[in-house]
């Protein structure tokens, strides 16, 4: 056997593993699927089935106009873009900084700042409740946006520098020397080139907020101030516990939105997270 064809051989095995992987974790997918279509309440029935036997779309229909979820989903969405142009707006100068201004302590900085966003979020739960309390910032969307950018601005920093450290600092001399001021440089070359690193930033940032549960059950009480992850365990938890097909259409319809925009910039996903993930 020729060694092309052994190779050819091996890419063709592999590529069936990772397909047959694929299907492996589409199956909690498709099965929420299937309970959301299902007219019976059959979460666990021997005679389950993926293919729903009693079809119906009642349950995403009491979803949609039933249930607070319209709510839901605009405080999530506000707090999403709230807290996505706030954890820009701050980490991309810090990380150009970062990048190309070598200062006395930056390293220590650095190193300082990666510690502090290494600790799981339970831990400060109560050292940030006991920061927003005398502020009168708890169960407030400013105390919330207010916790969000400051967990996602640190990983916003690392992510964006990762991006600036592979850009040539050729290119930049060169358009100074054609002129460009300071700020021309950094808008109209470094941050074009930068594009796909902030877009995917910007979209980690966006599935944070969208699934975070911890602070947003903690801080937030009251139905007209839950984001979608803490009304689907209101949801869930109350009187919709019996009804799994309700709770699984829920569940499904709150993650569409993420998934088409995730769709949309796929093809800046692969640059900006490689490209992001170069140490500096």
């Amino acid at each position: 056997m020729s060694k092309k064809l052994k190779e050819g051989i091996g890419l063709t095995a592999l590529n069936i593993f990772f397909i047959v992987l694929c299907f492996v974790t589409l199956i909690p997918i498709l099965y929420a699927v299937s309970v959301s279509l299902n007219g019976q309440n059959s979460l666990l029935s021997s005679d389950f089935s993926f293919i729903p036997k009693d079809f119906t779309l009642d349950h995403y229909k009491e979803v949609i106009f039933g249930e607070d979820i319209l709510t839901w989903f605009c405080n999530t969405v506000f707090l999403a873009a709230v807290t996505v142009s706030l954890s820009l707006i701050f980490a991309v100068p810090a990380a150009y900084c970062f990048s190309r201004r070598h200062f006395p302590g930056r390293k220590a900085i650095l190193k300082c700042l990666v510690l502090l966003n290494s600790f799981p979020a339970i831990l400060s739960m109560f050292a940030i409740y006991r920061l927003l309390r005398p502020m009168g910032l708890v169960n407030t969307r400013v105390g919330l946006i207010l916790v969000y950018t400051g967990t996602m601005a640190v990983f916003s920093l690392w992510n964006t520098k990762g991006y600036f450290d592979t850009i040539p600092t050729e290119i930049e001399e060169a358009a100074r020397m054609d002129g460009a001021t300071d700020l021309q440089v950094v808008l109209r070359i470094v941050l074009p080139l930068a594009k796909p690193s902030i877009i995917t930033t910007a979209l980690q940032v966006l599935i944070y907020v969208w699934n975070e549960y911890i602070y947003a059950t903690t801080f937030m009480t009251g139905e007209d101030k839950y984001t979608l992850a803490a009304g689907l365990n209101a949801l869930q938890a109350t009187e919709m516990t019996g009804s799994w097909p309700v709770f699984a259409a829920a569940s499904i319809t709150v993650s569409l939105p993420v998934l088409v925009i995730f769709f949309m910039c796929q093809k800046y996903m692969t640059s900006g997270l490689t490209a992001g993930g170069v140490k500096g």
